[in-house]
Order: structure tokens, then C-alpha cells, then sequence
């Protein structure tokens, strides 16, 4: 297994985003678009890409927990146990976001969808990049998430800027989302 942090297409891919590139990249399950989340022209060419309202709200993964922050520090001791004890793996638990997260990335929500990846790529990505990215599926609203690169491809063509060589992590289904004060599932993996 190479290690992913110094590989080259790691870093090609963060250099890209601290650019405000989108780039897409394997996930646990599916082909994902990724940008930097506080720079709000990266996610409106998501949303564009995607056409996907941005009241709907984005996932953000990230390779290290401490990347969320205050997302995690901020809640109660029991609730942040809650949260790691399942990851990393494909668990997005929704989160108050304390104000602490653009509301471009929020959408209407009072809180924010976070996971800490297990996928090696996506998080060396996030690791090299140095904090959480976005992370939602490689699909125009209505049409299925893309499993394979050349989907990506047939999908967004040239507008994006770098689609990073890689395969999902195999699982048949996206990560599960649960609210994190409830418990409750919001999407099943």
C-alpha cells in the first residue's frame, strides 16, 4: 500500500484545491467532487456541476477528526464519543455547526453533515490540504453517483480540474447519516 500522503496524486490534488479547484476523487462508495469549503466560488461550481440547491447543505470529510475543530470540541463529551466511536468509516453524523461552517456549505440547516473518511486517498487529500473538504457524490442531480472514473468523466468532461486516479473503497452504498443529538437515521448505508 503506497503512502498516500507524499504521493504525487495527493499532492497535485491539494495544490489544486488551495487554488479553489474542484477536483473528484474515489470515496468509500462512489466517485465524489471535492473542494475547500470556506471559499465559497469552489462550492458554487459544485452546486453548478451538481445542480444541486444550496439549501440542501454538503457533506464535509476529512482524513484527521481534529480538522472539525470546534465542530467536535464544542459539543459534549458524551456526544463527541458518540461521533468517534464509529469512525473512521463511512458514518456522517449531523452536527450543530456553532456558526463555525459558511452557510454555502450549510444550506438551511442548523447543523452541518461531517465524517471522518476511512477511504486512504480522500483522507491523505484532506491530510495534505490541511482541513475537512467537501465531499458529495460525482453526479448531476437525478442521475446516479459515479462507481467508476470514466463515469466522472462521461458526467463533467473538462470542467473539472483534476480527477484523481483511484478506486472507492468497495462499499455498494454511501455512508449512513445520522443525526448526532437524536440518534436517528437520516440516510441507511
Amino acid at each position: 500500500m503506497p503512502d498516500w500522503k507524499t504521493h504525487h496524486r495527493v499532492r497535485i490534488a491539494a495544490a489544486i484545491l488551495r487554488r479553489g479547484g474542484v477536483i473528484a476523487c474515489p470515496t468509500e462508495s462512489v466517485w465524489g467532487l471535492s473542494c475547500d469549503p470556506f471559499n465559497e466560488a469552489a462550492v458554487q461550481r459544485i452546486l453548478a456541476l451538481k445542480n444541486r440547491p444550496q439549501e440542501k447543505g454538503l457533506i464535509l470529510a476529512a482524513g484527521d477528526r481534529n480538522h472539525f475543530g470546534g465542530l467536535l470540541t464544542n459539543l459534549d463529551a458524551p456526544l463527541r464519543e458518540r461521533a468517534i466511536s464509529r469512525w473512521p468509516g463511512p458514518v456522517t453524523w449531523l452536527v450543530p455547526h456553532f456558526g463555525l461552517v459558511p452557510e454555502w456549505v450549510t444550506g438551511e440547516h442548523s447543523t452541518v453533515a461531517i465524517r471522518q473518511t476511512a477511504e486512504p486517498l480522500l483522507a491523505a487529500i484532506s491530510e495534505v490540504f490541511g482541513g475537512p473538504l467537501v465531499s458529495t457524490s460525482a453526479n448531476p442531480a437525478g442521475k446516479q453517483p459515479a462507481t467508476r472514473a470514466f463515469q466522472v468523466q462521461r458526467y463533467f468532461g473538462g470542467e473539472l480540474d483534476y480527477i484523481c486516479p483511484g478506486n472507492t473503497g468497495g462499499l455498494s452504498k454511501p455512508s449512513e447519516i445520522l443525526d448526532l443529538r437524536s440518534g436517528s437515521v437520516v440516510r441507511a448505508g
